[in-house]
Parts: C-alpha cells; structure tokens; sequence
C-alpha cells in the first residue's frame, strides 16, 4: 500500500485523511498531531462540566460537499433542543433526525445573533440600516455618515490596503467607528499597514449596497434563498450539541475505524526532500525522534514552520517564510451569575439573557475584543444554562508579548475589571469560576512578508507530493469549509493523478465563492 502522512488533526487534517480512506483503499493513512486534542482552532475545550468553543465556529456553507459532509457525520436535530422545548421556539427540524434531549452525535440550528459594542452601546452586526442605527449614532454622526458613503460612491480609493477597502465599502465615517479600532486590536497594525485581501476574505462582499439589498430581499414576500445571501448576512446555522471538537472529534473515530491512525503529541520538525519530492518527515514524541517515510504528504502545519523544517530551501524563500506573521489568541472563560445586560430584542433566552452569540468590542478604550456567549451557541454547553452564563472573553496578542506571559489569574482579573469598566457584569462576585486558554498562530496575517506568498506557493508547488491544505497550511484566513474544501481539492489530485494545485490554492478566493453559488 501507499502511505499518506498527513501533518495536523484540524479540520483540513481529518477531512483529508477521512476522504482518502473513504475513496481509496489504496492508502495507509497517518496523522501527526503536535497537541493532544483534535480540532486545532476547531476544537471544544472542557472544563469544570462547561465547554468553550475557541474562537466561535459557525456551521454554515454554500459548499454542498461540505454541508453533505457534516450531515454525513452530524446529522441534523429532529426534535427541539432544551431551549427550544422551555421557550416554545420554533426551528427547522430534520424529519426522522435525532433527538438532542436523547442522542448526543446531533447537529443543532441556531439564531445567529451578533452586535457590535461601540461608546457603551450595542448596534447589530452585520450593520443594519434601521431606525435604531440612527438613534444610536445620533443625528449628527448619521449626517456625516452619510455623506461619507456618498463621497466614496463617487470617489473611490486604490485598493491598496485594507483602510482603503473598508472605505470603499462604508465609508470613511463607518469604516472608523465599526472597523479601524477592532482591526487594529486583532491585529497589532493599522489597517493601512495590512493587505485588502484579508477584508475580501472576512466580509464576503460585504458592503452598504449588500445591505441595503439584503433589506429589500426580506421585505419581498416568499422565503429567501441562502444560497444567494451573503454569508455574513445569514441568520441561522448549524452547530454541533457539545461544540465544533464534538464533529472532529466523531469524524476522527471514523477515520480510525476505517483504519487510520492518529497520533497525537507528535510535533514535526524536519521535512526531508530530495529533488523535486518529499521522501520522509521527523516528529518528536515523548522525547525521541522518530522517522517516517511516506508517498504523499498533506500538511496543514504552518507554512512558516513547514518550510523551516525543509532541507535546501533556497535563502529567499527561507526568508519570505521566516518573516510570515501570525497574531496568537488568548480566551478567557468566565462563569457568571447574570449579565448586566438587557435583552431588548423579540428573540427569547433562557433567564432572558441578550441572544448573542458573540459581541464584538469596537470600544478602543478595552483590550478585549469579543464577547461569546456560549449559552446560546448551545445550551449543552453550559453546565445550568438556566442559573449561569458562560462567557468566553477573546483577546488578540502575540507569542511572547506581555499578555501572552500573563498568569491565568492576572487574565482573570484584567479581563473581570474590563467586564467592569463596560457595564457588562455589576461586581467582581458575580464571577464564580474561570478558565483560560491559549493559542498560537490563530490567525495568519496579512502583512511583512506576505505580499510574496505567491513566490512560497509556486516553491512549495515543486514538490509533487507535497500538498498544502486548511488555514495555517496555505496562510489564508480560511473558515472553516474552506479549510474542508482545500482537502477535498487536495484528496481529488491525489486519487486522480492531478500535477496542477492551482485549484487547491483557489478555494475561498475568487468572489462568487463568496457571495453566491452559481
């Protein structure tokens, strides 16, 4: 048999090693995970009976293969969730699908609620043009917004940086209020300091026209067509019970019971080339290095890391990839008694909690910069999702900076006086347990030596073999069905005898795949 070796048990990992087992029987299949969870970003961290998703994962798609996938695995409820059964809520059900209450292996559907945080008030997310916008901006500020928009219709500015796409977009006025000071805390850089393809990738077309457009969809009667809504404009979507590890985590056993193996704890530190192929790679575990040889490699590490571990990387490329940029993560968990904010929407909570999913903090006065709220991702996330709150509070910084070196209980109390200073909680004792958690290279930016990824990609292409796949593996801000589809691309190439990757490096960047399936 041929063996696949596979660097990496996030979704492009375990997508990649699921299909060829499934497709081929002509594979052995290894997986190389450095930690010991599946999932990579994607996974569910579980604490103290309560879960937190890292990062907030939505599962929703225009990819067929990829909503027929998580089916595959997930299915869909067929019966109200808890909340759903205590609040009368009603939601699409799947005919003849689980029973969240009973079965566990269920994919739940859920409201997508998201607002921004901005001077001590909440406006929706994506931006909605309604009478509460204008309120909350004040009449002064919607004159200037206005005219901003209208200026910018007319005249528009070289998309040359990420400020001047965004500006485009909304306008000046917009572009500073609701996306110059969050831009800045993810990233550690001005907006005019960064790449425009990040804003391409993020908002999916987003802008005042798609609005105003979205607006006048729901206005007409008969039911909209997501396949036709922007994806940063879709209402619902789908989430599995205990989390996005949950779906990883049973797609993993799969792979296994299919005849794959997943080792974790392994890190992969050389890559051994010769030519124009990859021959073997090196992993350390438990403090030894083991050597594996194989005839495909799929790698979803970091770019960065991949091709430092390369012997005979000429010193250009070496240096294009040494420079590469990430922004790390930190996410602290909180468990509080209430929040100190109103639910002034029609959606219905338990214990009339705000329906956010996640809030975003454009306040440049904090640090944080958005707000989970994990009982309303699923209330089987929360241990008493009728007594207590789970709030998930995420924090941008880098690798070996001040706030990456804070102890978990300095991350406590920063994040707990943030809570404070915004009014979202009313006193320290409302906290009644904490978690946090860190991660490295969460987010490939876009920025130093990014403007020659495209001299990395035609190297890495030399190498036959070699196929680079999911977020950290192709440096692209992906989602997590982009991450899907890189592997389904890759996996296609491999079976089919396919030299050319362009169609790999293509996923999620061309802008039908966005907005639209044709």
């Amino acid at each position: 048999m041929k063996k696949a070796i596979i660097i990496g048990a996030g979704p492009a990992g375990v997508t990649a090693a699921y299909e060829l087992l499934k497709q081929s029987k002509e594979y052995e299949v290894l997986v190389l995970e450095e930690s010991q969870e599946i999932g990579g970003i994607s996974r569910t961290v579980r604490y103290n009976g309560n879960r937190m998703d890292i990062g907030g994962h939505r599962f929703f798609s225009k990819d067929d293969r990829v909503t027929r996938w998580w089916d595959q695995i997930m299915p869909l409820q067929g019966k109200p969730s808890y909340d759903d059964k205590v609040l009368g809520r009603t939601l699409p059900l799947k005919k003849g699908g689980p029973d969240p209450e009973k079965e566990d292996q269920v994919m739940l559907t859920r409201n997508r609620v998201s607002r921004i945080y901005y001077k001590k008030k909440f406006f929706d997310y994506p931006i909605k043009l309604n009478a509460k916008l204008f309120l909350n901006m004040g009449f002064a500020d919607t004159v200037v917004a206005g005219c901003s928009y209208l200026k910018t219709a007319v005249v528009k500015k070289p998309v040359d940086s990420l400020e001047n796409f965004y500006i485009n977009s909304f306008g000046r006025k917009l572009y500073s209020m609701f996306f110059e000071g969050y831009t800045e805390k993810l990233w550690g850089r001005h907006p005019r300091e960064i790449a425009p393809d990040w804003g391409a990738q993020r908002t999916k077309g987003l802008s005042i026209m798609g609005i105003l457009k979205d607006n006048l969809v729901k206005l007409l009667p008969g039911k909209q067509d997501k396949k036709h809504v922007q994806t940063s404009l879709i209402e619902e979507f789908n989430y599995p019970k205990y989390g996005p590890g949950q779906l990883w985590e049973t797609a993993a056993e799969e792979v296994e019971k299919m005849g794959g193996e997943i080792r974790k704890g392994c890190k992969v530190t050389k890559i051994n080339t010769a030519g124009n192929r990859v021959e073997s790679i090196v992993y350390e575990c438990d403090g030894r290095e083991v050597t594996v040889e194989g005839d495909v490699f799929i790698s979803s590490m970091p770019v960065k890391d991949l091709i430092a571990g390369m012997n005979d990387v000429p010193k250009d490329k070496a240096e294009i990839a040494a420079g590469l940029p990430y922004r790390d993560f930190v996410t602290v968990g909180l468990l509080v008694k209430k929040l100190n904010l109103k639910n002034e929407t029609k959606l219905r909570t338990l214990n009339n909690i705000v329906p956010d999913c996640w809030i975003y903090v454009q306040d440049t006065g904090v640090k944080l910069g958005r707000i989970q709220i994990f009982n309303n991702w699923s209330p089987y996330m929360v241990a008493e999702p009728e007594k207590t709150v789970w709030i998930g509070l995420e924090y941008f910084c880098s690798e070996g900076d001040k706030y990456w070196k804070l102890s978990e209980e300095k991350w406590v109390k920063y994040a707990t006086a943030e809570l404070l200073k915004m009014g979202v909680i009313s006193r320290e004792s409302d906290v009644l347990d904490s978690h946090r958690e860190r991660v490295k290279k969460a987010y490939p930016a876009y920025f130093d030596t990014y403007e020659h990824m495209d001299d990395l990609i035609s190297y890495l292409n030399g190498f036959g073999n070699l196929y680079c796949v999911g977020r950290n593996g192709q440096h692209r801000y992906n989602n997590m069905d982009h991450s899907m589809a890189t592997s389904f691309e890759a996996v296609g190439n491999i079976l089919s005898g396919r030299e050319d990757k362009k169609n790999i490096w293509s996923v999620n960047t061309e802008k039908e795949y966005h907005e639209e399936k044709k």
